[in-house]
């Protein structure tokens, strides 16, 4: 069965996790389908299962600090931002995680390389990136091997946000975005449609080859 797109706009990120929560446990019971929600959220700062991961909140101020069950250090999600979460039940013979999180970076490299921006993974660390700097943060959670987070590619948000973390344990100035690379602002829906163009491929193409 195909992957279900569904495109749930600028949503605060507790309502969009509580959804991500009760999508994912109709595919532990067996019910539901495979979807990726796309969505856009308010200022936070998630904090991921690394050690020492809130120790790189250095001024979260008024953004809300939320600590969540994926991989990886603290990152920011807000206005500009495009992030996707694909609750997918990984069947025999595709559990791993690795390849998933390889397909979450096969995403942000295509929708990159459609405006023009030839982003390619760094092999120390995950994600996306742009000459050196890094454009798209992948993180996941995975129970009874179904699927949950994902990716969040840097269209055109405040960057400032990212000066009051250590992004993914890094420091600040590594982040970029679509704008600043390209020198303009591209299109929101143009990126949005790109990625779910790119999301129901990639995960077309794994289901099809097994």
């Amino acid at each position: 069965m195909p992957l279900s797109l569904r495109d749930i706009g600028r949503t605060p990120y507790a309502e969009a996790y509580a959804l991500q929560k009760e999508l994912l446990e109709a595919r532990i019971r067996g019910e539901g389908e495979d979807v990726a929600l796309v969505v856009e959220h308010d200022p936070v700062f998630t904090l991921g299962r690394r050690r020492g991961a809130a120790d790189n909140v250095l001024v979260a101020g008024d953004v809300p600090v939320i600590q969540v069950e994926r991989g990886g250090d603290v990152t920011f999600h807000g206005p500009g931002q495009l992030v996707v979460y694909p609750i997918l039940a990984l069947p025999p013979g595709r559990q791993d995680l690795h390849r998933h999180l390889k397909n979450l970076e096969e995403i942000a490299l295509r929708v990159c390389s459609a405006f023009g921006l030839g982003a390619e993974r760094d092999p120390r660390n995950t994600g996306a990136w742009v000459r050196g700097r890094k454009i798209a943060s992948v993180g996941v959670a995975c129970r009874s091997w179904v699927t949950w987070h994902g990716l969040a590619l840097n269209v055109n948000p405040d960057m400032s946000y990212f000066g009051r973390i250590n992004p993914c344990g890094l420091t600040s100035d590594v982040m970029t975005s679509m704008a600043l690379e390209l020198g303009a602002v591209p299109d929101w829906a143009a990126v949005k449609a790109e990625m779910m163009a790119a999301t129901a491929a990639v995960f077309g193409e794994e289901e099809a080859g097994g």
